[in-house]
């Protein structure tokens, strides 16, 4: 590998590590579906408040995959609290890593939506 083709290299890890986090909204027919990537934290206040827009305005059921959540603090966990309760109907959470089912648990969250494994 050649320098530049090195530094090129960093770049790409310096980017990816400014915004590790990321949130995207799917709307379907029958639902809407949250996926969320990487550290899920208030970093993502914005897309936060986006997607509570959403769910309300859809209102629809929801589904949160969360199966590349590679970290969670109390802000995610506040978060799955505030679409469980913007929801019409029950939020399924699918795919949860052993970190985000604790964090559910331990918060009495998981009262609040259906995790399915």
């Amino acid at each position: 590998m050649s320098n530049s083709e090195g530094n090129s290299m960093n770049n790409v890890l310096t980017d990816l590590g400014a915004n590790p986090g990321a949130l995207h909204i799917i709307v379907q027919s029958d639902e809407v579906r949250v996926l969320l990537t990487g550290e899920i934290d208030a970093g993502l206040a914005g897309e936060f408040t986006a997607a509570i827009e959403t769910i309300r305005r859809e209102s629809l059921p929801v589904t949160l995959d969360t199966r590349h959540v590679t970290f969670m603090d109390s802000f995610g966990v506040a978060f799955v609290s505030q679409i469980a309760m913007a929801g019409p109907g029950p939020t399924r959470v699918i795919h949860a890593p052993p970190t985000v089912k604790f964090l559910l648990e331990v918060t009495n969250t998981s009262e609040l939506v259906e995790v399915v494994e």
